[in-house]
């Protein structure tokens, strides 16, 4: 115990052990400053300008520009930016994506090319089938009561109450004498109507003209998009009266009848109705006497 008790005052006085650093003149040795020191003073003091150098090089890092010259920093400006870019590219491709396959679909209505634009529904849910006898299929009063509301909305519906042919739903875009009807084997997915040359061609119905250029095989074309996935098509043209991007009233005159393109044989109209991107007789929707 008093070997520790002796060995803890030895370094107790080595710490307090007072010391003096003196500044001299070298060529007068006149004393200019002196400092009275002791190694638990410069332990001390080092310690707290080394804590108060690393805080104010923190501090520094931190809170000034200095930050962005350090390997591997990058500033929050540049992070927020790259992250807003990153958002905005990500929504361009989603639109571009769309774009494409919008446009893809449009080529393919003025080819009038469908083989690869056909789904096999039944096939693409043939997994979800259900056994009908397992199931409780008494109707509840809520469905009664959907099941009806559907049914009148329904009885209104342009192509649903139409699909066997009969009245006239649509505004016909030319009076005139059908000379080669709908027939999708052949892929004549359209009719022809003939009428005199410059007769003005007429909308079916509102929407707005996503196609009005020149084509070799059929001239020129007019397609025009309207509500519930309906598009209508009206080829071998003279003129027309629209461009793309204008809203069409029904009935409002778009082009006139010609006999332009390289499969044509005369003046008349080659008009077509494409229902969410499928072909549809024209005939059954529309009185062209």
């Amino acid at each position: 115990m008093a070997k520790k008790e002796q060995k803890r005052k030895e370094i107790k006085r080595k710490l307090l052990h007072k010391y003096r650093l003196v500044i001299l003149n070298e060529s007068t040795f006149e004393e200019k400053i002196s400092f009275k020191l002791s190694r638990l003073n410069v332990f001390v003091t080092g310690s707290l300008l080394i804590i108060g150098l690393i805080g104010f090089t923190t501090l520094l890092i931190a809170f000034t520009p200095l930050r962005e010259y350090i390997p591997g920093y990058s500033s929050t400006k540049l992070k927020r930016q790259a992250t807003e870019l990153t958002y905005k590219t990500d929504s361009l491709v989603r639109v571009l994506n769309y774009t494409n396959r919008y446009l893809d679909n449009i080529r393919l209505v003025l080819k009038g090319d469908i083989e690869n634009n056909q789904i096999n529904r039944d096939s693409l849910f043939e997994q979800f089938k259900l056994d009908p006898s397992k199931i409780d299929l008494t109707p509840i009063r809520e469905d009664s009561m959907l099941r009806a509301e559907v049914a009148l909305e329904d009885k209104y519906n342009l192509f649903e109450s139409n699909k066997g042919g009969g009245n006239l739903v649509l505004f016909s875009p030319v009076s005139g004498t059908i000379t080669q009807g709908f027939d999708a084997e052949k892929k004549h997915f359209g009719v022809d109507v003939v009428a005199p040359k410059d007769t003005p061609v007429k909308a079916v119905a509102d929407g707005t003209i996503i196609f009005a250029e020149w084509t070799t095989e059929t001239g020129y074309v007019v397609v025009m998009e309207h509500t519930e996935g309906l598009l209508s098509v009206y080829k071998h043209n003279g003129s027309l009266n629209k461009g793309q991007g204008d809203i069409v009233r029904t009935g409002e005159v778009i082009a006139s009848i010609g006999n332009t393109g390289e499969l044509t044989t005369g003046p008349h109209l080659h008009f077509e109705l494409w229902n969410d991107g499928s072909p549809v007789d024209p005939s059954d929707y529309i009185d062209f006497k």
